[in-house]
């Protein structure tokens, strides 16, 4: 049997029924190794070890009875701390924003317990999720466990540098302009920014339509899973979908052959793409091809929807703003206060010609679809900057040294026009940082960008990770 940290929920569920582990074993073993590892990752802000025995208990109680849930029970799982899980005390990442302490469960959270999966601990986000990095003035900052100098991008940054350590196997990010996409991308993982109002949420994101939740994993496979359970529908949310979720995973194995695909290594616009990100991205295309996908390179006529997305942010921003105590404001990241300032100067029309420019550019991006079945790019330009958001490497232009933004391109527009985006690891940098690749296809293709997602990640054997790497303050990890 693999280590258990290497499982996946197939493989652990598996290993339940036959009686070679437990789900309380399995627990064990992932929250030693989430002591173990903390220190050098600072991925979790509350944990419970109590609540996760208890689960882990109930769940090996099932197995032994053979009346499991289904495929999560006893899987071990972990929520990012701006999904409610009720009596946990949510801060959200910020010293400004009073923290709550919800008595409900958000609808994802109450899918995973219903699924009997074994929740082992809140990660960790920048404040109120506003960049693409892990900092945060409530938590400090969380690293990159392949280089412990390097962010795990953000927001969703602690359920990423858990997930690429094997601390659970089921991981639930949120995504308003690439949050699941980017640390996924850095971290080596597969994620899904799924169709806009395809998993139910409450209470609902400041961001607005930019906002949805997302599954992150080490496996497509398992990022299927998640999907299905958090994509059945909830009553609180009703602007959600409201149809039975997708069958992300019986639709892995679906043939790809006639499909067309293209693409694009810059989006037409992106001000740098890393020699090793655009190699590694071209040369997963192979195994599309192989599958009978037929893939040709072309961007697709858009420009640079930053501005527009911009609107979105800087208003959700300054909802959030107004929310805090004025006499505690001084304690906000100062870019989440310039941001929110931003967004107090912006007048309502700007938001209603925002949600205009929202409903043109996802109709141009459903012409193109007309055509292009599947649109390529990369996920990140570079591998991960360094904590402090620099990014470094060869090549990469001083002008690069400048908002988050600048070095995430290829993430926003696809939370603008709500269609699904994929991200795989495809290879490593000269540096050894992960590479992803991004698949993005017609709204409510969700299962359709997994499948293309698991052709490649099949082909290209992505290596694990078995403990943090690199130095902080010159002290070498490994």
């Amino acid at each position: 049997m693999a280590d258990i940290h290497e499982m996946t929920a197939a493989e652990l569920t598996a290993a339940y029924a036959a009686g070679r582990c437990s789900p309380v074993e399995v627990a064990e073993a992932v929250i030693a190794r989430r002591d173990r590892f903390e220190g050098a990752i600072n991925a979790f802000v509350r944990v419970d070890d109590d609540a996760a025995m208890e689960a882990a208990r109930a769940s090996e109680a099932r197995w032994r009875a053979g009346v499991p849930l289904g495929p999560a029970d006893g899987v071990p799982a972990t929520m990012k701390g701006n999904v409610a899980v009720a009596r946990w005390e949510m801060r959200r990442g910020s010293r400004a924003l009073p923290p709550t302490t919800p008595d409900f469960d958000a609808p994802a959270t109450r899918r995973l317990k219903e699924a009997g999966a074994v929740l082992v601990g809140y990660t960790s986000l920048p404040e109120l999720g506003w960049k693409g990095m892990g900092d945060s003035p409530a938590h400090g900052v969380t690293r990159n466990p392949w280089d412990v100098a390097r962010t795990s991008g953000g927001s969703s940054a602690g359920a990423a540098a858990a997930a690429a350590l094997g601390i659970g196997v089921l991981h639930v990010g949120t995504d308003g302009l690439g949050s699941v996409r980017i640390p996924c991308a850095f971290c080596g993982l597969a994620g899904l920014k799924p169709t806009s109002g395809r998993i139910p949420a409450f209470p609902a994101s400041a961001m607005g339509v930019l906002a949805i939740l997302g599954p992150m994993a080490r496996t497509v496979a398992d990022v299927a899973l998640l999907l299905e359970l958090m994509a059945i529908p909830d009553t609180r949310d009703t602007l959600a979908s409201a149809e039975a979720p997708p069958a992300a995973r019986a639709l892995l194995g679906r043939s790809l052959a006639g499909l067309t695909a293209a693409f694009s290594p810059d989006l037409g616009y992106a001000k740098f793409v890393d020699a090793d990100v655009e190699a590694a991205c071209r040369a997963a295309l192979a195994p599309l091809a192989a599958a009978g996908v037929r893939v040709s390179e072309g961007d697709p006529g858009i420009e640079d929807v930053l501005d527009v997305c911009n609107v979105f942010w800087l208003a959700g921003s300054a909802s959030l703003w107004a929310k805090m105590p004025p006499d505690r404001r001084h304690l906000c990241d100062p870019g989440f206060a310039a941001s929110a300032q931003a967004g107090e100067r912006l007048p309502a029309s700007a938001y209603v010609d925002a949600l205009a420019a929202r409903q043109v550019f996802a109709e141009r991006m459903r012409r193109y679809h007309d055509e292009v079945d599947l649109l390529i790019t990369p996920t990140m330009p570079i591998g991960a900057p360094t904590v402090d958001g620099r990014p470094t490497g060869p090549g990469v232009p001083e002008r690069f040294e400048g908002p988050w933004s600048d070095w995430s391109p290829f993430t926003y527009p696809f939370n603008l026009s709500g269609q699904p985006a994929a991200t795989v690891p495809v290879g490593l940098t000269r540096e050894g940082l992960p590479i992803g690749l991004q698949i993005v296809a017609r709204r409510g293709e969700d299962a359709l960008v997994l499948a293309a997602a698991a052709v490649v990640e099949a082909a290209v054997n992505f290596p694990a990770l078995d403990a943090p790497r690199g130095s902080v303050d010159g002290v070498q990890l490994a």
